[in-house]
């Protein structure tokens, strides 16, 4: 059939190239130019299935109170005059509950371990080079009570397959010997060996080069401005093209898969999604002395910040804004990334060369992304991975193309529509 899928990202080109494997007619549209153009773009470069925690947490709603007006805080609720914020924050606030935490992890691993071996399907079938480390992730944890409390989570993690276990400061330090110097600072670590780290950006960028092989139409530049709609189902999308020219283009199903602009285009057709925009940002360095630099990536969890190699570049990332659709650099932030960084590895980077990025991450108020039918017959969703795109995005994509062919995906997640 005819497939036009919406947006270019991890999700949109993934969703593209298996669906195109099989055998699909699939156009991709997207208002950038070229593939990973936002979100994608400049992540913290983690395939993290071992990160799968909502933030909604029995405790989360007294430090969200106390971040409020704490300008480097890791989860910051900048307060608008905006119903779609408030309503995200009512049933964020629904998700804490301790029954519904753990039950949108469940969701989360099953879709991340899912996306593993998707991941590594198309590895095996492209030969993508991507600044690939298959180093494991390694989270550091200050205090003793945080780290009782991630052995915890690991023990019930376990109980779904993921292998993270807790580590001593020596075991931290032999596994990462850039981090020797430091390691006294920290209580321990949680290591979880199968989690990966790349390039998302040439990853997916890669990835659409593939698909165009397959016969995927990439129409890029081009504004999708709304959904149209008869009989209940989406009968074209209207966009304007690099020419400024308004037309319209006509499938048999159509992917939704905008990330954080997803439940803009959605309203257009009387969809109501619980998709809010939470800002994240990153730096990129280069890497000065690579004896000196980590090569297994990192998740600093006092200030939620991971860092990242790819290749000859360090990639520090981390915070969660919602403060709408701004995307803004805030100067406190940028520097809140790199001088924890610069903390733990003052000799690794020319920090004075530091790029600085900002990117949207489209998250639901349990973390649980959006994937399968929506209440439209022939409109499918594949949004809201908030910031597990990366991890997640390779098994979106081919559970929806499984969807969409009439197929089960073997997978204990419940997709919408289902």
């Amino acid at each position: 059939m005819k497939v036009v899928v919406l947006g270019s990202g991890i999700v949109g080109v993934s969703t593209a190239w298996f669906l195109a494997r099989d055998g699909h007619e699939v156009t991709v549209i997207d208002r950038g130019t070229g593939a990973a153009r936002e979100t994608s773009f400049a992540n913290g470069g983690q395939l993290s299935v071992s990160q799968s925690e909502p933030w909604a947490q029995p405790g989360m709603p007294l430090k969200v109170l106390r971040w409020l007006f704490q300008e480097d805080a890791p989860l910051l609720f900048r307060l608008r005059l905006d119903p779609a914020q408030w309503e995200w924050g009512l049933r964020f606030l629904l998700e804490c509950r301790r029954e519904r935490a753990e039950h949108n992890m469940c969701q989360m691993l099953a879709i991340g371990s899912y996306s593993r071996l998707a991941m590594a399907e198309i590895i095996a079938d492209t030969g993508i080079a991507f600044d690939h480390l298959r180093r494991g992730i390694l989270s550091l944890y200050e205090t003793q009570q945080e780290l009782d409390a991630a052995a915890r989570v690991a023990e019930l993690m376990a109980v779904y397959g993921i292998d993270k276990r807790v580590v001593d400061r020596n075991e931290l330090a032999r596994l990462e010997p850039a981090l020797a110097a430091v390691a006294g600072q920290f209580a321990g670590a949680t290591y979880c060996e199968s989690d990966q780290s790349g390039d998302v950006h040439l990853f997916t960028t890669a990835l659409a080069e593939q698909a165009v092989t397959l016969g995927v139409n990439f129409r890029f530049a081009t504004r999708i401005n709304a959904l149209g709609t008869a009989g209940g189902r989406v009968s074209n999308v209207s966009v304007t093209g690099p020419d400024g020219a308004f037309t319209t283009v006509h499938g048999d199903a159509y992917v939704l898969a905008l990330g954080s602009h997803s439940p803009l285009i959605a309203a257009t057709a009387g969809l109501r999604l619980p998709v809010y925009p939470a800002k994240g940002y990153s730096a990129t360095i280069p890497v000065r002395d690579p004896a000196a630099a980590p090569t297994v990536s990192l998740t600093d969890e006092a200030g939620k910040i991971v860092m990242s190699r790819l290749g000859d570049r360090l990639r520090i990332a981390g915070t969660a804004e919602l403060a709408g659709y701004s995307s803004t650099l805030n100067p406190r932030r940028c520097r809140l990334l790199t001088d924890r960084a610069q903390a733990l590895f003052p000799e690794a980077c020319d920090w004075d060369a530091a790029q600085f990025w900002t990117g949207l991450r489209p998250a639901t108020p349990g973390n649980v992304p959006l994937i399968g039918r929506s209440r439209i017959a022939n409109l499918f969703l594949n949004t809201g991975h908030g910031t597990l795109g990366w991890t997640e995005g390779a098994g979106s994509g081919k559970a929806l193309a499984e969807l969409i062919a009439g197929r089960a995906p073997e997978i204990g997640f419940t997709f919408t529509g289902r």
